[in-house]
């Protein structure tokens, strides 16, 4: 069985690294909104890495499971999962956020259209 202290130590783990990662991917999509593409897409790949470590450390709690240790879920862990979760989602959104905001670049240049805000 996985110790209190061990738990939480895994927990804060993945909470740190999707945090980070989550971070990454909104500010990627605000770079995007910028017009700045290069940009938020190394965004988006620096959130998959923090991403990673939080995944990780999630995959070995269910490895050990797997393997016969129990878990005790708590409260820690269960905020741990949902911020893996939503994390996850944000990466997914971010990317399709990119393309969506290209293709918009690329439809007002094609359009000779200005962003109605740099007109105020």
């Amino acid at each position: 069985m996985t110790s209190f202290d061990e738990l939480a130590r895994v927990s804060f783990e993945i909470i740190a690294s999707v945090g980070m990662a989550r971070s990454s991917y909104i500010e990627a999509i605000q770079e995007a909104k910028a017009g700045n593409f290069d940009r938020a897409r190394a965004l988006v790949d620096e959130g998959g890495e923090s991403f990673l470590g939080g995944h990780d450390a999630h995959t070995a709690l269910v490895q050990a499971e797997a393997g016969g240790e129990r878990t005790e879920m708590g409260l820690l862990l269960t905020h741990a999962e949902d911020q893996l979760m939503s994390a996850e989602a944000f990466g997914i959104l971010s990317t399709e956020f990119i393309a969506l905001y290209e293709r918009i670049d690329r439809l007002e240049k094609r359009l000779d259209i200005q962003d109605s805000s740099e007109s105020e």
